[in-house]
């Protein structure tokens, strides 16, 4: 039976159920507004089902067997057999129960869930078409609305996800058999993170990348240790090339790379074009991760006359606002960073606002992330970021390698380091390369929010033996009485 077109109305229309749009919803839902959110895939975005959490389970599981079969100065000899359809159906198991918890909680809290694709009729009205064959569609009235659509990974040219061997980051994901060999295409975080996990599973990976390193953005410190790693699992790099076609052979698929006509620093300085001739790498797959693009451009936007920049990006204020004044933007659709804790975020600023709260985004204690081996972490100001905004630095740094907790993992490469400003102290930034980094940047994010000094941080005792003495520790080397490493 096809449902006829019917009209409701909502105080707040959210389009997107990832982490920007069902924080937004759920946010909204307590400060008792009247919230219908509309997902056209699954409960909790890419995030939750093709991009955060599967891949940081794979990393952990992968992880476990590795570290197992390389711990013989610990005294211990493995040698792990892996199930690669047992460690998805593992995964899978810890996605449902997320998305799962998603959708309980957007219940829990008065949200109407709706499933289907959101089109705008005008800057007040959407139509929300609903998925399956007969389902048919319905009008919807708002208030206000919270854009929360998301990305989506970016396909090059005559390399489609449609075509077996090539795989977007998703696909890879899902893959119930260890290739044998893999090209990867982009040395990003997400090319990054995958190649070492399929490296430590035994595939014999090459990493393409068209600029001269990895991980572009990140300070040369900092990701230093991650290029050593990844020699140290036996992965290729080969810089300066863009894939450009691909073809099958006998015993897979032969990837085409031709030299990149300028590569740029990661400043974004030019460098000499490459001198070469294009690449042949032969493989069973190809992995193609050479970033993210919005999705926005399914929404009809037009009608509701909210605009897009030339990359399709909507563009928001500090309070999520779009150029249309009851329209928000949140998540990925909203430019960069594109990340997750960032969408969450912009979501409950997003809510708040339309509740009438005094809400804003503040980017400047965003941290950012990169769960590699080692992981990379990020937060604030660099020191080269600070000098240019004007202020005189300190730099402190304590390497983990002179941590007691550090050692007695067995991971002992990296550092914390602290970027503050000379004269009073106030913490302006950090970046840590090592054991737990993702864990360790919170409490320097907090540190930059309250405005905390160097002797704050310096001066808060931290149990012993843990990670984070190493964030004391780096705190006490920039004022120059650090105990356990020599000062500047």
């Amino acid at each position: 039976m096809v449902v006829g077109d019917v009209t409701t109305g909502t105080d707040v229309l959210v389009v997107g159920a990832g982490p920007a749009g069902y924080v937004a919803a759920i946010r909204a839902g307590q400060l008792d507004l009247d919230v219908t959110l509309v997902e056209k895939d699954a409960y909790g975005g890419t995030c939750l089902n093709y991009g955060c959490i599967p891949s940081k389970a794979l990393i952990t599981a992968t992880d476990v067997a590795h570290e197992a079969s390389h711990a013989e100065e610990m005294g211990i000899h493995a040698d792990p057999a892996v199930d690669m359809a047992g460690m998805i159906g593992w995964k899978d198991d810890v996605v449902d129960q997320l998305t799962g918890g998603v959708e309980k909680l957007c219940k829990a809290n008065g949200v109407n869930l709706l499933e289907g694709t959101v089109t705008f009729d005008d800057e007040n009205t959407a139509r929300i078409s609903h998925s399956g064959d007969g389902q048919g569609s319905e009008t919807l009235e708002f208030e206000h609305a919270i854009v929360a659509t998301g990305s989506r990974p970016i396909e090059i040219p005559n390399f489609s996800y449609e075509d077996e061997p090539v795989l977007s980051s998703k696909q890879a994901l899902d893959l119930d058999s260890v290739p044998e060999s893999l090209v990867v295409v982009g040395a990003g975080y997400i090319g990054m993170e995958l190649a070492s996990v399929f490296a430590k599973l035994g595939t014999d990976v090459t990493v393409i990348e068209m600029l001269d390193s990895i991980l572009p953005g990140y300070d040369d410190d900092l990701k230093r240790p991650v290029k050593q790693r990844a020699d140290d699992l036996g992965i290729e790099f080969e810089f300066g090339y863009t894939a450009s076609e691909w073809e099958d052979t006998a015993d897979g698929i032969r990837v085409v790379a031709d030299p990149a006509e300028d590569i740029a620093a990661d400043g974004g300085a030019e460098a000499e074009p490459v001198e070469s001739e294009s690449l042949e790498l032969d493989a069973e797959k190809v992995l193609v991760a050479v970033g993210r693009e919005p999705v926005s451009d399914t929404l009809d936007l037009e009608a509701a006359g909210v605009e897009t920049d030339d990359r399709g990006f909507i563009e928001s204020d500090s309070r999520a606002r779009t150029n249309v004044d009851h329209i928000f933007a949140v998540g990925d659709v909203a430019g960069e960073p594109m990340l997750a804790h960032k969408g969450s975020a912009e979501g409950q600023v997003a809510a708040e606002v339309i509740a009438g709260e005094p809400a804003a985004i503040d980017h400047q204690a965003m941290p950012a992330v990169v769960f590699t081996d080692p992981e990379i972490a990020t937060i604030g100001m660099t020191e080269a970021e600070a000098e240019e905004a004007g202020f005189e630095t300190v730099v402190g740094e304590f390497p983990f390698r002179a941590s007691g907790r550090a050692l007695t993992t067995g991971d002992s490469e990296g550092f914390v380091k602290i970027v503050a400003e000379k004269e009073d102290g106030y913490v302006l930034g950090a970046g840590i390369v090592g054991p737990e980094a993702s864990e360790l940047i919170g409490e320097l994010g907090l540190a930059i929010e309250l405005g905390a000094t160097l002797e704050d941080v310096a001066s808060t005792v931290h149990a012993h033996p843990t990670l984070s003495e190493s964030v004391m520790e780096a705190a006490e080397n920039a004022l120059g009485h650090a105990i356990h490493t020599l000062n500047r």
